[in-house]
């Protein structure tokens, strides 16, 4: 129903603005016609009756007439003014009005029930319609190619843009599949890389295990011999080559040929291949010797530590006592006698060796011999101190130094 009387609304606006229209130009054509004959008479003999002024002249009525013709004029070109406005107003109207009821017609029918009960009402107003359509069929044919032809020319535009559309759907679509055939591609590529690099670590598994086991059976096989052979060096034998051969530690078989393990071998050389029995009683008897030297290496760092300790104990004491010596500790110096030589070469030798300690060392020929003396020192207290420095000392290892009075 509401459609109905929006379609009714805007048809009575076509035919009241069409009648309007119709009017205006009838009365503008009716200006336009020339007076009758009767009229014209009968305005001349009402001139010719009245008196004239006696100052009208031919030039003042042809002024007067001009002036008039110029009034209808402007009036004429107002009312087609006004006419023309008028229609565009009317054309205008008339499309808003076509626009709205097909938007409210679109409206219904998209909200609208299958099933519709007032069957008859809408047949009623659908022939009403259109004997007014066709009524105004003549006068609206204009508006009507106008609205054809901007809905066409919609169409069209619709259809280009839905071209493009398509076509730029299109062109993403194959953008799409390229990137998804070269993402497969690349996946691919990296998979056949992949099982190839686990082809190649595998094989080199295999590789790896197969050596160990060729060696482990190779070691097997190579046990050394149960009494001792002879054996002649071949061309690339090496005595780690032939300590693996036989599965015997290279010190041991250097030990059984009184050669030392880095030692090289000469082509044609015989070595002696010990036996099982001589590589356990050799091992034994290196592991006995490896324990005696990293004990002695034990004591020996232990036995340096300790003169270590004793040497800075007595340079502490020796440096404390120079600190302390004072004038009337004793008259003159002090030095150490660290021997006694029985001629001035053997007194040089050892003066030599106290030097190189780092001491000052003086010789004084005496009638029992050649005196070493280190120092001297002022004061006995440093003196002293000095005498334990050097007992301690194992640089020049010796411990009968004694402090004598220098002079």
């Amino acid at each position: 129903m509401n459609f109905s009387r929006q379609a009714l609304l805007g048809i009575g606006m076509i035919i009241g603005g069409s009648v309007m229209l119709y009017a205006m130009v009838q009365q503008i054509g009716d200006s336009d016609q020339p007076e009758p004959m009767s009229a014209m008479v009968d305005k001349l003999s009402s001139e010719q009756e009245s008196p004239q002024p006696l100052t009208t002249d031919i030039e003042t009525e042809k002024r007067i007439l001009a002036q008039k013709q110029k009034e209808r004029a402007a009036r004429v070109a107002e009312q087609e003014k006004r006419a023309k406005e008028f229609l565009t107003e009317q054309e205008v109207a008339e499309a808003e009005a076509l626009a709205k009821a097909r938007a409210e017609s679109q409206q219904y029918v998209d909200n609208s029930a299958p099933a519709i009960d007032d069957t008859s009402s809408t047949e009623a107003t659908k022939d009403v319609a259109t004997d007014l359509t066709v009524q105004l069929r003549n006068e609206s044919q204009s508006t009507t190619d106008t609205t054809k032809s901007s809905e066409a020319e919609k169409q069209k535009a619709a259809q280009e843009q839905k071209a493009a559309q398509e076509q730029q759907e299109a062109q993403r679509q194959a953008a799409i599949k390229e990137q998804a055939a070269a993402k497969k591609l690349a996946e691919s590529k990296k998979q056949a890389e992949a099982e190839k690099l686990a082809e190649a670590k595998k094989q080199a598994e295999a590789q790896a295990a197969a050596e160990r086991k060729r060696e482990a059976a190779e070691a097997a096989k190579s046990e050394p011999p149960k009494s001792p052979s002879e054996y002649q060096i071949k061309k690339g034998d090496g005595l780690i080559k032939l300590a693996r051969q036989y599965n015997m530690p290279v010190e041991v078989l250097a030990q059984a040929n009184n050669l030392s393990p880095s030692a090289a071998l000469q082509l044609g050389q015989s070595i002696t291949i010990p036996s099982s029995k001589q590589v356990q009683h050799l091992e034994r008897e290196a592991a006995a010797a490896e324990q005696a030297r990293e004990k002695k290496r034990q004591q020996e760092e232990a036995l340096a530590k300790k003169s270590a300790d004793a040497k800075r104990e007595a340079q502490q004491k020796l440096s404390e006592a120079r600190k302390e010596v004072k004038e009337t500790d004793a008259k003159g110096s002090f030095g150490v006698q660290v021997a006694l030589a029985n001629d001035q070469a053997k007194a040089d030798e050892l003066a030599k060796k106290f030097r190189a300690a780092g001491y000052q060392v003086k010789t004084s020929a005496t009638s029992r011999g050649v005196r070493v003396v280190v120092g001297p020192e002022r004061g006995k207290v440093a003196a002293l101190a000095l005498k334990d420095k050097i007992n301690s000392d194992p640089k020049v290892n010796t411990t009968s130094a004694w402090v004598l009075y220098w002079r």
